[in-house]
């Protein structure tokens, strides 16, 4: 789950994490009224969940109110890769002397979060990864130990000289890796992290993301999470309890359980061709699942085949193959469907199938082929 940067910035400050003063404003005087508040140049900054904001014209300096509501006019309403801007941040400008990265990752290879900083902030980390990697410090962080001041510090070492900066970073340093345990975060990020001419350390920019998994945890997460930020798709699954991530590819994936769903968006890509979207419906045994998924694969233009592959346990078999027979009733698609069904009451699946002329492949490798050629025939 993404908040915007102005909702993050108001966590990081409850936590203790200096940051710049500012407010979010949704209309240009409101812009304005802010800029005159704060006094002196602010940066307007268009809050939308997605990456490249300064060079799709979405963050401006403003050194007058009237500048600040010039800027915010031009702003508001703007679209930034498919999202419109519906609230901007104005913020104090802050003067930078350095800049510098840190934030707290899952690192899957390693299976835990690892703490990563660099003195080359205020760029993007993974470019400074390519071309820099000796500019980048980790630090796998353990679950069952707390974090301790002496790492703190030793990582503060690593991109700064100066005792009271240092002193600073390794206090905001260990509250930030508080933060991520405390409020189940897949992400936490300062970029950059700032150090002004007078010795000052302050968070410019932050980036929380919450584990969708722990939302029973922290009921107040849903005042945060902004719909309009949101694809219609990720809006409807949520809706209808369904894990969906769109990605690039065209072959719409409907599978039950997280581990097949990865298992066959690999196979997919080992044939040559790309995933639609990660998409499980496990967890239940109902057809409106199905119905649902197909509802929202079937809205990706880019989709040229829909791969139902299916391992019956909690989730049986007939309840999927009976989704699958009201979805088409329901929405006509107009793209192949192959299905994969084993397990749980699998045969009486198989006679719902054969009645509307669907056949079942017998394994994930033959569903697989059979939707990559289909996919390949309609493109």
């Amino acid at each position: 789950m993404k908040i915007h940067e102005y909702q993050s910035r108001e966590i990081f400050s409850s936590a203790g994490i200096p940051v710049p003063q500012g407010r979010v404003a949704t209309t240009a005087i409101e812009a304005r009224a802010i800029a005159t508040e704060i006094g002196g140049t602010v940066v307007i900054k268009a809050q939308v969940h997605v990456g490249g904001r300064g060079k799709a014209g979405g963050v401006k300096l403003a050194r007058t109110p009237a500048e600040a509501e010039q800027h915010a006019t031009k702003i508001l309403g703007m679209s930034i890769r498919g999202l419109t801007v519906r609230r901007i941040l104005v913020a104090e400008a802050v003067q930078i002397a350095s800049e510098a990265y840190v934030g707290v990752v899952v690192d899957r290879a390693l299976r835990r979060p690892v703490l990563i900083v660099s003195a080359a902030g205020g760029v993007e980390i993974e470019d400074v990864a390519k071309r820099s990697p000796e500019k980048i410090v980790k630090l796998p962080l353990d679950p069952l130990l707390s974090f301790q001041p002496f790492q703190a510090r030793r990582i503060a070492y690593a991109i700064y000289d100066t005792p009271e900066v240092i002193h600073q970073t390794s206090d905001l340093i260990a509250r930030l890796v508080n933060l991520f345990w405390e409020q189940d975060c897949t992400l936490v990020e300062i970029n950059p992290l700032v150090v002004t001419p007078d010795d000052r350390v302050i968070a410019v920019d932050a980036k929380i993301n919450f584990d969708d998994n722990a939302l029973w945890r922290h009921p107040d997460w849903e005042t945060l999470r902004d719909p309009d930020s949101e694809l219609d798709s990720e809006v409807d699954a949520r809706a209808n309890d369904l894990s969906f991530v769109k990605l690039e590819g065209t072959i719409g994936c409907v599978v039950n359980g997280a581990g097949l769903a990865m298992a066959t968006m690999d196979l997919v890509k080992r044939y040559g061709a790309e995933p639609a979207n990660f998409l499980d419906i496990g967890g239940s045994s109902n057809p409106r699942k199905v119905i649902a998924a197909m509802r929202i694969i079937l809205k990706d233009h880019s989709v040229r085949a829909i791969l139902f592959n299916i391992f019956g346990g909690i989730t049986r078999c007939d309840d999927v193959a009976r989704g699958i027979l009201q979805a088409i009733k329901e929405l006509k698609p107009t793209v192949p469907i192959v299905v994969r069904l084993t397990g749980t009451n699998e045969r009486e699946a198989r006679r719902i199938l054969e009645d509307i002329h669907l056949p079942v492949a017998a394994s994930m490798d033959a569903v697989v082929r059979q939707a990559i050629e289909l996919a390949v025939k309609a493109a």
